[in-house]
């Protein structure tokens, strides 16, 4: 059970800034993995590279550029978002003229709750969300897509590089976006992949994402992924990541039901999955932090309700009942 015992209110106690990495997972393939913050990667073609995500302010996606620079002094042609959240693409203004490419739901969820999730997830985690002074105000993509989209990096030729795009269900949000490297075997699976981290599941759809997006997602056969948060894995690890991912989303989905089903409360819900997942994700990145608002939102699946906007209020409504 959890124990009731009042906790600091989301992340607001984490204030330890987190050792970034940046490492080559494939030729000219780079991830950047940061302790279980928001990872972000890049993939560098003949003459132009593409990053994937832009971390949560301009100050905060320079470090990760200044260190890319070190790699590669080409221009970044093109910034993708995995997903809408904040903490991936309030960063947009450090990546210049970059054309922002974003699957078409993200361009709607962006505008229609892009400014209450700003204030909700700095509220969260403020560490993240350094030099908020730096954001210019929401990103929006400039190139949206339906389901698949393929960019050309270099002229046609042997060197031409592709970096594929997809849409591959509803999952953590509506919007997910996967980017893979033909020929390289690399996935950047965004946040509907984790490796030591818990999920978060406010905007998702939990029983598509554990069972339909995750099928398409191990259909294409990466050797090697970059997750949402923790380390880039590689070989039998990459079936590790995506099966630790949906046992979570499973058992939140299964225990929820249970008490739905005997007309249970919400806290009894929350007791319930906290009891069930914490002996193996408690050690997990933002376990504790995502735990209130993942009940919920499985709470309102299994009770017929599409993804509510979170906002700061609702945030600490929902943190009181379940973890106050």
């Amino acid at each position: 059970m959890s124990t009731g015992t009042a906790k600091p209110f989301a992340s607001t106690a984490d204030t330890q800034p987190k050792q970034a990495t940046l490492s080559e997972v494939a030729d000219g393939v780079w991830a950047y993995t940061a302790e279980g913050d928001p990872n972000v990667g890049a993939v560098v073609g003949p003459d132009s590279v593409v990053a994937v995500d832009a971390r949560s302010t301009p100050t905060h996606a320079q470090e990760w550029l200044d260190d890319l620079r070190t790699v590669t002094d080409k221009p970044i042609s093109h910034l993708v978002l995995t997903h809408y959240h904040a903490v991936r693409v309030l960063g947009a203004a450090a990546f210049g003229d970059a054309t922002v490419v974003a699957h078409a739901g993200t361009a709607r969820l962006i505008e229609e709750r892009g400014q209450a999730d700003f204030d909700s997830e700095a509220g969260r985690f403020p560490r993240l969300f350094r030099d908020l002074g730096s954001v210019p105000g929401l990103t929006h993509p400039d190139l949206v897509f339906a389901d698949e989209l393929t960019l050309l990096l270099g002229r046609p030729g042997p060197a031409r590089r592709e970096v594929v795009l997809r849409w591959l269900g509803r999952g953590h949000t509506e919007g997910d976006v996967v980017v893979s490297v033909p020929g390289e075997g690399v996935l950047f699976a965004g946040d509907l992949v984790e490796a030591g981290a818990a999920p978060y599941m406010g905007d998702s759809y939990v029983g598509e994402w554990g069972g339909a997006t995750l099928d398409r997602l191990v259909a294409l056969g990466a050797d090697a992924l970059v997750p949402g948060r923790g380390p880039a894995v590689q070989g039998t690890e990459v079936a590790d990541a995506v099966g630790y991912t949906r046992t979570f989303l499973r058992t939140m989905h299964e225990e929820t039901l249970r008490v739905v089903r005997r007309e249970g409360t919400l806290k009894e819900a929350f007791d319930r999955c906290h009891e069930r997942l914490a002996p193996d994700y408690a050690g997990s990145a933002i376990f504790e932090h995502c735990m209130p608002f993942n009940v919920q939102r499985t709470w309102d699946e299994v009770s017929g309700v599409r993804p509510r906007v979170w906002t700061a209020a609702r945030d600490q409504e929902v943190w009181r009942a379940l973890q106050g």
